[in-house]
């Protein structure tokens, strides 16, 4: 069964950064996208970021690019959302997702109805 366990989040102020990590676990065949996710209250999950388990093909919502950068290490089966220049409007339940596809050298989908594992979700908070 695959599993993710997120970690990292919590409050800045803007400008500053915080990093976030999820641990996956779970598959054994290791071709998957992972994404980041985020939603706030009252509005629609968006995606963030999202990348390729094997060829780390990336993509990224503009809102973020150039801000947030997503990597992963494969060694530990962790997947990573490094967010700088954090804006309040960044405020939002965090979350990773997956899901497995033989497809890796174009980027992950974008829609999360076609991620089908999720992790708890963790708390970014940015203040004025």
């Amino acid at each position: 069964q695959v599993q993710l366990v997120e970690s990292g989040g919590g409050s800045v102020q803007a400008g500053g950064s915080l990093g976030l990590s999820c641990v996956v676990s779970g598959y054994t065949d290791r071709r998957y996208c992972a994404g980041w996710f985020r939603q706030a209250p009252g509005q629609k999950r968006e995606a963030v970021a999202a990348i390729t388990s094997v060829r780390d093909v990336t993509y990224y919502a503009d809102s973020v690019k150039g801000r947030f950068t997503i990597s992963q290490d494969s060694a530990e089966n962790t997947l990573h959302l490094q967010m700088n220049s954090l804006k309040p409007e960044d405020t939002a339940m965090y979350y990773c997702a997956t899901y497995w596809t033989t497809i890796q050298s174009r980027a992950c989908s974008a829609d999360a109805s076609v991620y089908n594992f999720w992790g708890q979700g963790t708390q970014v908070t940015v203040s004025s």
